[in-house]
């Protein structure tokens, strides 16, 4: 595999009043392609702060940080808008779909950006529903799905674009075990099958086994990686 992303001696702060708080001091990190990441720590360890930095909602300070050899870190708010519209969908713990929508409609939003046709939106809202083996409740509302079904609406809208990579922040952590089970193996198939690269922030060790590999993050440092 080769690297895909690559973070350089990055470094974040935030101030609180005025008190600087450093959350990442000379971090370094590559994600080879293809790579499924769980990323594991304790609350305030910078694990959503990575998520955010990865998916260009974020600057660092200073360092560098690539993604498939094309630098992100000095693009303007117009750039990266545009960049993670080609190349990242996002999943959330709690869904985050319009409740007056279906699920076809709640999987096209980010197709509402394109110049795609209607014909074709179409289209690519049915091939993600039936990757995530809900073709048959497109027409559905959110309220009229179980959790677990909603999180799978959730990931059709990440992957309705075709992106490269998949950013998931805590995307089983309103689920029961077993409906999270089945989330995950369905990320599992996206790496798998269709090559996505996955980086999953998850406090559960037992998402974390479903992942290729887990970094630990404390501090805001890799502290361990198990295989």
């Amino acid at each position: 595999m080769t690297d895909f992303i690559r973070l350089t001696d990055v470094c974040k702060s935030y101030t609180r009043g005025k008190e600087s708080i450093s959350i990442f001091d000379r971090l370094n990190l590559v994600i080879p392609k293809g790579d499924f990441v769980a990323i594991m720590g304790p609350s305030g360890s910078g694990k959503t702060t990575l998520l955010n930095l990865l998916g260009g909602t974020d600057r660092c300070d200073s360092g560098q940080i690539s993604f498939d050899g094309e630098r992100i870190e000095g693009y303007s708010e117009g750039q990266l808008t545009a960049w993670r519209a080609r190349n990242v969908g996002f999943i959330f713990q709690f869904y985050n779909l319009m409740p007056i929508l279906t699920a076809a409609q709640n999987v096209e939003l980010p197709l509402l950006l394109t110049s795609l046709s209607a014909q074709r939106r179409k289209e690519n809202v049915l091939t993600a529903l039936k990757i995530v083996e809900l073709a048959d409740r497109a027409r559905h509302k959110p309220k009229e799905l179980s959790g677990g079904q909603q999180q799978r609406v959730a990931i059709a809208r990440a992957i309705v674009s075709d992106p490269k990579l998949l950013l998931c922040d805590e995307p089983t952590g309103d689920l029961d075990r077993s409906t999270a089970n089945d989330i995950l193996s369905t990320l599992q198939l996206l790496n798998r099958e269709l090559g996505k690269t996955i980086i999953m922030v998850t406090h559960d060790p037992e998402a974390a086994r479903f992942a290729t590999r887990t970094l630990h993050l404390d501090k805001g440092q890799f502290v361990e990686v198990t295989t």
